[in-house]
């Protein structure tokens, strides 16, 4: 019975969990949680604090490697965001957040200079602001690549910083919007006309790659670290136990949203341009069609207010309130720029339904209805654009992810979509990389066993719609 540890990096927390695969079931151990509390600084904005990131992982492979013999280690974040590796062979310890400041009208400005239809043509992504293109666009106003070597996204910045690894992850690289997703290589010729120099963009690799041992950390020196789906919801996505993916939709619920659906070729037709679909990369030769939706993020931000007025409201106390308030009396765009920055998150709504003429919510109930009823007819709006563009229906719905627990926002789901919903792989990022290290290793075949593996390790719950909704 061999043991994977998995490093998963969220934007609000992280952890390193082992898993271990028997009798055609993984199961799993968290053996260390710690918290991602990025910095403001008074120049740069919002950093990630990269060196306690780096010292939390640490921790938790000791632990990991005192508990268990482990086969590999592997790591996987969010996206978008990177590391430079400077020409001396260090890290540099500032490490922009998506979120920053830096980025306002980067895209608007990118865009009207080389049009929308060029940047999608050949890289088939959904056009979001805090995309890496229009981050490194913003570094070379401020001479961040002077003395770099390359770039590195924050997965693999951390295979360096524990193996020396110096090569950068497809399905991660992919959401740069400067990849081909049929090459599966940059898109050189993109990165020409944006005068991005080309020499910080690193050799690629596939999950499951072997990348080398630990160095120079001591007791954990000579554990193997392996290319997982580096991209957490390429994690999350290869645990999605669906048994007939071309008909199946998932949304991998966090702080982000992330929903859609699996092929084998990108689609970047002109219906797939006009619905913003963007094309990533998934494990094994897959691409991962979806579109980005604002997810718990927008709850949180509302309790970190309420906090700070001396209200601790707990998620299960705001979902049991919220289901006593009558459905979509307070409606949202949850993609709406107005959201994206931390901070005055009530504020934000109210002010949203002002400016839109609609009803403003007064309660922590009412705010909390609004942002599932909101969620919920995100859904079916992406999930429509989907049908359109590729010419078929989709049947059932996989929710994954931490989100995957709120039943109410599972039901509403479904009935305001009218499709099947399944849960159950709460950690769904978890399972697909230590599935992907056990593929690596060989102890796995492939991508459809690793579900079929899933399936019997979880206990899923089925939401179907309300009769009242389907009639």
């Amino acid at each position: 019975m061999s043991s994977y540890a998995a490093i998963d990096l969220g934007a609000t927390s992280g952890r390193v969990a082992v898993g271990t695969v028997s009798d055609g079931k993984i199961s799993f151990e968290i053996v260390h949680r710690f918290s991602n509390d990025p910095i403001n600084d008074p120049n740069d904005g919002l950093l990630w604090n990269w060196s306690k990131l780096q010292a939390e992982v640490l921790i938790g492979l000791k632990i990991a490697a005192e508990k268990y013999q482990l086969k590999s280690a592997a790591a996987d974040s969010w996206g978008v965001d990177y590391q430079i590796l400077k020409k001396d062979g260090f890290l540099n310890p500032r490490v922009f957040s998506y979120r920053n400041l830096r980025l306002d009208g980067v895209m608007e400005n990118t865009v009207k200079q080389l049009g929308k239809e060029r940047i999608y043509s050949s890289t088939g992504i959904q056009f979001l602001p805090f995309n890496t293109i229009y981050q490194l666009i913003a570094g070379l106003a401020i001479d961040e690549f002077v003395d770099a070597s390359q770039f590195l996204m924050l997965p693999d910045a951390l295979n360096y910083f524990l193996c020396g690894s110096a090569t950068q992850e497809v399905t991660n690289a992919s959401t740069t919007q400067l990849l081909n997703p049929v090459t599966r290589d940059w898109d050189w010729d993109l990165i020409a006309e944006l005068d991005l120099p080309s020499d910080i963009f690193p050799a690629l690799h596939e999950a499951g790659s072997a990348l080398g041992k630990i160095r120079g950390h001591g007791e954990l020196d000579g554990i193997p670290i392996v290319a997982v789906g580096s991209h957490d919801t390429a994690s999350a996505v290869a645990a999605v136990p669906m048994t007939n993916p071309d008909k199946s939709i998932y949304i991998s619920s966090g702080t982000w949203s992330l929903v859609g659906y699996e092929k084998k070729q990108a689609n970047t037709s002109k219906m797939a341009f006009e619905i913003d679909l963007t094309n990533e990369l998934g494990v094994q030769g897959t691409v991962r069609s979806l579109r980005n939706v604002a997810g718990m993020w927008l709850l949180s931000e509302c309790q970190r207010d309420w906090a700070a007025q001396g209200v601790t409201i707990q998620v299960e106390e705001l979902v049991a309130s919220a289901q006593k308030i009558p459905a979509n009396s307070f409606l949202i765009n949850p993609n709406d720029h107005l959201f994206l920055a931390a901070g005055n998150m009530v504020g934000r709504i109210a002010e949203y339904c002002i400016a839109n003429n609609s009803p403003v919510p007064a309660t922590p109930a009412e705010y909390a209805r609004c942002i599932f009823d909101s969620l919920a007819q995100a859904y079916h709006d992406v999930i429509s654009d989907f049908e359109a563009a590729e010419g078929h229906s989709f049947d059932t719905i996989y929710v994954v992810g931490g989100g995957s627990a709120n039943q109410f926002l599972n039901q509403l789901t479904a009935d305001v979509t009218g499709k099947k919903v399944i849960t159950g792989a709460v950690e769904a990022t978890l399972l697909g990389n230590i599935g992907m290290q056990a593929i690596s290793a060989g102890e796995i075949p492939d991508l459809p066993k690793l579900r079929e593996m899933i399936s019997a390790s979880l206990t899923q719950k089925v939401f179907l719609p309300s009769p009242l909704q389907e009639a």
